[in-house]
């Protein structure tokens, strides 16, 4: 069933520049939060966070009609807690000025790195994991110092009006502000010359708000999606790659970013990965569609695309292998993970991100084909490979490009707190997460320090002195 609407608390869009003055503003006030303000924060938020997370796991179970409490507080709960805690106990290093060599040439002087918040720094964020994908973000902007403007999505009222409600136990409107709205609340938002716009959402919308955000020159991280694979090599055995993998396209119901879009599979092994992935999704569901660990699409819109997809691939010819029956329940939108084969190129399953249970097995011949396929596709947010084989993992390291890389694994390379995220290419720009969304949300300033005596007059003009000269003939070698 549909959720239950709330009360509109959409913004007028003719408001957001105010809005935006009035933390600029703030800003401009206190322009360098101090050590402790910034730690304070966090912990306060941090205790709102703890305080509401069984309201927030309820509300995203009315959004989504159906949601896992355990997946919302694995995937949206303790990731934004565990980043605060790591955040917190490493925020007095990060801050500290960094101390660079002058080199010969500038002596006597000393050079200095200083981290300086940029300001204001929006955040627009999608439906799927609507508390982490907010919070996570904004972690890292108010480690760095900065205030903050949330865009929220329209699809996700309830987790909304709980998010509201924690962040304003913590923060007034002058350090974050929250925006609700549809579309084109999104698009006035992303015209907006925040000092920084961080959105996280499909690759077509990325650029629409990349080419809104140009004409004010808007620094961007785009954290996009697209195509991730999952590359089974012929030595691993396919009960324990399935094993590895099935988690990350299972939880949510496959409705993320980092998902695997579609599986490289050795040519004549599809059914043994068939009966695998069958046998491993009844142990983790035994009830199929209506177990109460699988969640449901997030609404009718992205359900009736995830089915005509399927019927588009059926209708051109494609293997359909559902992993469960009844295979899907139209009135909740719950949809069994379904396995494809022999799905034609041309289909949207095949050229679009999937992002939801439905899963392609493309079979190769040799391995050289398969990586060939994907680098002659556009480069993913992740990728996935399961070999046990030490040379094959380093040859593909670093022959292949993606986001990020889990070998043996699927989705947990997301979860690592001392390593950055962020696509490349088609699947995003920048990162964060971590010492990298502390400096992504900061100004790296060089300071150069001198004292009374100026060696820079030594190559004023006028040129072509005897030192000069000199110099010349010392440094350009």
């Amino acid at each position: 069933m549909e959720a239950t609407p709330l009360q509109s608390t959409e913004t007028d869009k003719f408001a957001l520049p105010d809005r935006l003055l009035r933390l600029k503003q703030a800003y401009q006030a206190d322009p360098m939060p101090s050590l402790d303000s910034r730690k304070d924060q966090l912990l306060r938020l941090k205790q709102a966070l703890l305080a509401h997370k069984q309201r927030l796991c309820q509300a995203l179970t009315r959004d989504y009609g159906q949601r896992s409490a355990h997946d919302s507080l694995i995937a949206d709960i303790l990731p934004c807690v565990m980043q605060i805690n790591y955040c917190h106990k490493r925020l007095r290093r990060w801050m500290r000025p960094e101390r660079r060599h002058a080199g010969l040439l500038l002596a006597p002087a000393s050079i200095e790195v200083h981290y300086q918040p940029l300001g204001v720094v929006g955040i627009m964020v999608p439906w799927n994991f609507p508390v982490m994908l907010s919070l996570g973000p904004l972690i890292s902007a108010i480690a760095a110092g900065n205030r903050a403007m949330l865009k929220l999505s329209e699809f996700t009222p309830h987790t909304n009006a709980a998010l509201r409600a924690l962040l304003a136990e913590v923060f007034d409107e002058n350090q974050v502000c929250v925006i609700e709205g549809d579309a084109e609340v999104a698009a006035a938002f992303s015209t907006l010359p925040f000092d920084h716009l961080l959105f996280t959402g499909s690759t077509a919308v990325g650029k629409q708000v990349m080419a809104a955000a140009a004409p004010q020159l808007t620094p961007l991280t785009l954290e996009l999606g697209g195509k991730s694979p999952c590359l089974i090599a012929p030595d691993i055995p396919m009960a324990l790659a399935v094993e590895r993998m099935i988690f990350g396209k299972s939880l949510n119901a496959g409705q993320i970013c980092v998902a695997p879009d579609y599986v490289l599979l050795p040519r004549g092994q599809e059914q043994a990965f068939i009966d695998a992935y069958r046998d491993h999704f009844s142990r983790l569901y035994p009830k199929g569609v209506a177990s109460p660990d699988y969640g449901a699409i997030i609404n009718e819109r992205q359900y009736q695309r995830l089915t005509a997809w399927l019927a588009e691939a059926e209708q051109a010819g494609a293997q359909l292998h559902p992993c469960a029956s009844p295979a899907r329940d139209d009135a909740s939108r719950r949809l069994a993970p379904h396995l494809l084969t022999e799905v034609p190129e041309h289909c949207q399953l095949m050229q679009q991100e999937i992002f939801g249970p439905l899963l392609p097995l493309i079979p190769y011949d040799e391995l050289d084909e398969a990586l060939a396929y994907v680098a002659a596709r556009p480069r993913p947010l992740a990728f996935y490979l399961m070999t046990l084989d030490p040379a094959l993992q380093a040859r593909v390291i670093g022959e292949t490009h993606a986001g990020g890389m889990a070998i043996n694994e699927s989705l947990f390379q997301v979860a690592a707190d001392d390593a950055p995220f962020g696509g490349i290419g088609p699947s995003g720009m920048g990162h964060y997460h971590g010492r990298e969304g502390f400096l992504t949300f900061s100004k790296a300033k060089t300071v150069l320090r001198r004292g009374k005596f100026n060696p820079g007059t030594l190559v004023h003009p006028p040129y072509d002195r005897w030192y000069q000269r000199l110099m010349m003939a010392l440094f350009l070698r």
